[in-house]
């Protein structure tokens, strides 16, 4: 059994709060739906701007450098979930450590959308995820975005069993548009 996967208490619900009646499907990225991972990160990082203070380019769009390398080199990984064949959310990894270099992976974006915010899809996309590829991992969060920080902190710990290393506002790593030093977060998925 999956280590994301818990048991259902009597309300219908799993222990973390993942909604049983919800049909979730978590499916790797593929190429010709490209564009729908490209126009989800618009939106994310639409959100995310509030943090970072970024602006758009002269066509109004974040735009995401990287992400055609998702289908070119090895070790960059992006998964939708769906709950009820709508997609809910997405998770993207790459092997490029922050500023660890024996660190195998980092989250380099990951979004639930707001309808879907805490009924346990999250949490269960990045348990899928560390437990599809194992190794060494580093998160990154923006201090400012409280929700965030507190949901990473708190499944990095539990999926760990308290085995994780948790460095706020830390000096060795590159800083965030506005300046703000990260939250980094160090753990293994090693069995």
């Amino acid at each position: 059994m999956p280590s994301w996967a818990t048991t259902r208490e009597s309300s219908g619900r799993l222990s973390w709060g993942f909604r049983t009646d919800m049909n979730i499907e978590i499916t790797k990225v593929k190429e010709e739906e490209k564009e729908i991972l490209r126009n989800l990160l618009e939106k994310y990082d639409y959100e995310f701007s509030q943090y970072d203070g970024r602006d758009v380019d002269e066509n109004g769009n974040f735009g995401y450098e990287w992400l055609d390398y998702y289908w070119t080199e090895d070790g960059r990984y992006a998964y939708f979930i769906r709950a009820d064949n709508k997609i809910a959310g997405f998770a993207m990894s790459c092997p490029y450590a922050e500023y660890r270099e024996s660190t195998d992976y980092q989250v380099a974006e990951f979004c639930i959308l707001p309808k879907y915010r805490k009924l346990g899809l999250g949490k269960k996309l990045a348990f899928y995820l560390w437990d599809t590829h194992k190794g060494s991992w580093e998160i990154r969060c923006h201090p400012k975005n409280i929700g965030s920080v507190r949901f990473w902190e708190s499944i990095a710990l539990e999926y760990s069993g308290g085995k994780c290393e948790i460095v706020h506002n830390d000096t060795l790593a590159e800083p965030y548009d506005d300046k703000t030093l990260p939250n980094m977060i160090y753990f293994s998925s090693e069995a």
